[in-house]
This record gives C-alpha cells, sequence and structure tokens, in this order.
C-alpha cells in the first residue's frame, strides 16, 4: 500500500509523466482545460460539474489556494457562460486543520456562486472519517445558503436516515453507489446488495425529495430508475443523471437525446492519480483502456 501511496503523491514521477493515462477521466490540470471540456459538453445537450482535484489538506495555505481557486473558477464560469456547477471536497477546504476556516471558505464559495445562472454547489463526500463532519459543516451552512446540497454514499448502512434527513430539510442529494475502501462493519461489501440499497434510496428520493442527482454508470439501475419514474408519474426535468466523464460517453448522450438531464462530473487539476486510481479499481473496461493507451503510445 505504501507503494501505491508514493506513486499518487502529488509530487511523484508518476504524475509528472503518466498524465496521459488519465485523459480519458481528468481533461487536464488547469481551469481553462476543464472548461473546454464543458464546453464541448454542452455542445452535446449536457451540463457539468466542475471539481478541483485534491482533499486531506493539512494546512492553512492549501486550504486557501484550494477556496481562491474555487473564486477564480466561478468568475470564468459566468464570464464565459458555460453550463456548469462546481462540487468540492470540504477536506480540501481545510475541514481536518479548523473547521470554522473550512465553513468560512465554503460560505464564500456558496456567496460567488449565488450569482451564477446555476447557482448550486455540491459537496463531495469522502471516506467514513469525515462523513459526520461533512454533513455537519453542509446543515451548518444550509441554515443560511440554500444553493448546496451533500453526496450520499448507497454503500454506507447509515445512509437511509441521511437519506431521510435531506428529504426532510429539502436538500438536494446526489445518490453514488460509493468508491472508497470501507470495512463491512459500516458498509455494504457485495454489489447486489449495494444495488438493492442504492434502489430503495433512490425511489425514496425520486418520490419524496427535492431533484435529486441519480449519480451511476449501472444500466440495471439506471433503467429501474426510468421504469419507476414512469410508473410513479415523476417527470424528466424532476432530477437528473449524473455521470462521470470518460466513463460511457455514448450513454451520457443517449440519455440526453431521450430527454433526461444529465450531469457530467469533470474533475481536472494536478492532485489527478488518486481520482485515476478510484476510476481503475472501479470497472474492467477502464484498465482496458488504459492498457491500449500504452499500446498505441
Amino acid at each position: 500500500m505504501a507503494v501505491i501511496e508514493r506513486l499518487l503523491a502529488p509530487e511523484s514521477s508518476f504524475q509528472t509523466r503518466f498524465f496521459f493515462l488519465a485523459k480519458r477521466f481528468v481533461p487536464g490540470e488547469t481551469i481553462a482545460s476543464a472548461l473546454d471540456a464543458v464546453r464541448l459538453l454542452n455542445a452535446d445537450g449536457l451540463t457539468g460539474t466542475l471539481d478541483f482535484l485534491g482533499e486531506d489538506v493539512t494546512n492553512v495555505e492549501d486550504a486557501t489556494r484550494t477556496r481562491d481557486t474555487y473564486l477564480d473558477m466561478l468568475a470564468q464560469i459566468e464570464r464565459e457562460a458555460i453550463r456548469t456547477n462546481v462540487s468540492v471536497k470540504l477536506t480540501a477546504l481545510g475541514l481536518l486543520v479548523d473547521e470554522a476556516l473550512c465553513v468560512s471558505y465554503l460560505e464564500q464559495i456558496l456567496d460567488r456562486a449565488s450569482h451564477l445562472p446555476d447557482p448550486f454547489v455540491r459537496i463531495d463526500m469522502e471516506g467514513s472519517s469525515v462523513t459526520d463532519a461533512t454533513l455537519r459543516v453542509f446543515e451548518n451552512v444550509f441554515s443560511r445558503h440554500r444553493n448546496v446540497g451533500p453526496v450520499v454514499q448507497a454503500y454506507l448502512k447509515r445512509s437511509p436516515a441521511d437519506v431521510e434527513r435531506a428529504i426532510e430539510l429539502h436538500a438536494r442529494v446526489r445518490l453514488c453507489k460509493g468508491a472508497y475502501a470501507e470495512p463491512a462493519t459500516i458498509a455494504i461489501a457485495d454489489m447486489p446488495s449495494i444495488r438493492k440499497a442504492y434502489l430503495r434510496m433512490a425511489e425514496a428520493l425520486l418520490g419524496r425529495g427535492t431533484y435529486p442527482g441519480i449519480a451511476t454508470h449501472d444500466p440495471r439501475i439506471i433503467d429501474a430508475v426510468k421504469a419507476y419514474a414512469r410508473q410513479q408519474g415523476i417527470g424528466k426535468d424532476r432530477f437528473e443523471f449524473q455521470l462521470l466523464y470518460g466513463v460511457r460517453p455514448e450513454l451520457q448522450r443517449s440519455l440526453a437525446r431521450d430527454g433526461y438531464n444529465v450531469r457530467v462530473y469533470v474533475p481536472f487539476g494536478t492532485h489527478w492519480a488518486g481520482y485515476f486510481y478510484r476510476r481503475l479499481t472501479e470497472r474492467k473496461e477502464n484498465v482496458f483502456f488504459v492498457l491500449r493507451s500504452l499500446v498505441a503510445r
């Protein structure tokens, strides 16, 4: 594990020499490269969510740099009239350094985003060690800023209660399966059970929630959500499908052609290796794509 951690460190030679491997999933290291990617998505009828990669910040200087990057990003989104919002990891805003500082920086981002046509800011969910703190910060700022919502990871055993709390608050939830390695004491381990839990929460959000984001590439879940929405008379304008940049792009465009709202999560930045590693461990075809990239070079 230590070897992997060294490879994924931002200063490693892997980071500097092998970015071409991640280009399918991370369009670039700059705001400009991310905006270019969203511009192409917009042309195909898709909207975006921009995410500046990085997490587990342990000093005020790096947290401030993250805050400043988001403020710059929001200014460029407004200036160029690109159809996207943003998402942020709270540990990148200093959650592990000073929770009050994190709240302050998040509120500055929310204030700036409120001037955009799409003012929404998604709070990403990270590992279970910060789930309580993440939701605590969310509820803190949500009492003053309504343009913010959390992610709920379906494989966590606590998540049905978190979904019900979000429904009670009328907060917008992004529901995903979950991509972090978690112990069996707190997380569901087998995929059939994760799918079952996901669909139960998706139905609750579709029926009683506020414009949920159904974040999945699983065709079985997508088909089940579409069928449930039809059966319950839930219009396509009451939710959106959310998918990752570079993962099943043909599915993204097919959903949009069928009249569904589709949002694509577009990450960027120099801290791409950890995100790239999670994409590889999620799906076998992602590994095959990277191997093809190596042969092509």
